[in-house]
């Protein structure tokens, strides 16, 4: 029987496998994004590149900040998704502590969960031995303590 909490186990490292295919093309997206919003101060699609890794790294901008509305959305965006990818992978690594941390008491949790199991298909057995000698009109034996 599983526990709850190896059933509902979905956490970070999940997440952080997505992210690591999704941000490197969020990254050449709005290095492109920047190469054209921003044609005063971006002047080629590497330098809208270097931009986007550096906000998506939350190194902060190289140089001038954007001038254009749409150059401010893609910066929040990758800001926003550098932050997120960050504090994911930290708590992907962290998860890994915590995971050889729990080990040991999910073992104890599976042993008592078989213990619990065997207990009660003893006492269901001794339940339907009892039941059967009340069917047939005997009187239940008495287990002896």
């Amino acid at each position: 029987m599983l526990s709850l909490r190896a059933r509902s186990r979905v956490g970070p490292r999940a997440a952080v496998k997505y992210l690591l295919v999704i941000a490197p093309l969020v990254v050449l997206l709005a290095a492109a994004g920047f190469a054209t919003l921003e044609k005063d101060t971006v002047s080629s699609y590497w330098e809208g590149l270097w931009w986007a890794l550096s906000l998506m790294t939350t190194v902060g901008f190289v140089g001038e900040t954007p001038e254009t509305t749409g150059g401010r959305i893609v910066s929040s965006i990758l800001m926003i998704s550098g932050f997120s990818l960050l504090a994911l992978a930290t708590a992907a690594i962290a998860s890994l502590f915590v995971r050889e941390e729990e080990a040991p008491e999910e073992q104890r949790e599976r042993e008592f969960e078989r213990a619990a199991l065997a207990r009660l298909e003893e006492l269901s057995a001794r339940l339907e031995a009892i039941e059967a000698r009340l069917a047939s009109g005997r009187e239940p034996e008495r287990p002896v303590s």
